[in-house]
């Protein structure tokens, strides 16, 4: 079923995948850090990964669509809804990953299953997605964590150079997630990223503060992808204990 592994940094997991979803009109937006500011936050035993130094912090809106178990139909009333993440870039063994700060979605079910069923740091969250004159409008408020921008894509498309920075910041396979004082990690897979850079314009953006991380005052390095097919496999437990 997929041809074309050769973009990933590791091989495809054994066994079969079992939920696949679409992410629609994501915007990555990407800001250095020093790796020391964010090494206390993560859970050992992960590891910052950097790129010429630097850790990154990442901010993702997007629009979740077609979201189905394997095998079945999309679920009614659940398949589609918004969602937005704060993450950052470990390592675990060797292997590159994703850590997730938080993860705000518009859909109850959702942020109940992913954190009872995959320890995510899932919460509700009121979003909503505009779009007018080529921008996509996003607002996502959660208690008094905002987030308010527009962006739009402002390149040809294009497929991000192996060893690159937006290689780095996209191409990632595995997440990793604590729970109880035990790590876990969750494979992927899709296609390689069809990237576009990006403009935005951020009215508010406290979610990065709400986890004590301080953005810099540069300006933020933004892609854009238009849509991406996801495969995910089963949540398994890492062989080391916290």
């Amino acid at each position: 079923m997929f041809t074309n592994t050769s973009h990933r940094p590791f091989p495809l997991p054994k066994g079969p995948w079992f939920m696949t979803q679409t992410w629609q009109e994501v915007l990555f937006a990407h800001w250095p850090l020093s790796p020391d500011s964010l090494q206390s936050k993560i859970p050992e035993p992960l590891e910052m990964d950097t790129y010429n130094g630097n850790a990154w912090i990442g901010i993702l809106p997007f629009h979740l669509t077609h979201l189905r178990a394997r095998l079945l139909p999309p679920i009614p009333f659940v398949q589609t809804f918004p969602e937005i993440n704060v993450r950052t870039y470990v390592t675990y063994r060797g292997q590159p990953g994703i850590y997730f700060f938080s993860l705000d979605a518009s859909h109850w079910l959702t942020v109940f299953g992913a954190r009872s069923f995959f320890h995510l740091p899932y919460h509700y969250a009121h979003i909503k997605i505009k779009k007018k004159k080529g921008y996509i409008y996003y607002y996502s408020q959660r208690e008094n964590n905002r987030f308010e921008a527009s962006y739009q894509p402002t390149s040809p498309v294009f497929t991000a150079a192996k060893h690159s920075l937006e290689y780095w910041l996209s191409e990632r396979y595995r997440l990793y997630t604590s729970h109880k004082k035990q790590l876990y990690s969750l494979d992927i897979h899709h296609r390689p990223w069809q990237l576009q850079t990006a403009d935005a314009v951020f009215t508010k953006n406290s979610l990065a503060a709400s986890h004590q991380i301080s953005l810099p005052s540069t300006t933020p390095l933004l892609h854009y992808a238009k849509k991406q097919k996801v495969f995910f496999w089963p949540l398994r437990r890492c062989k080391l204990e916290l």
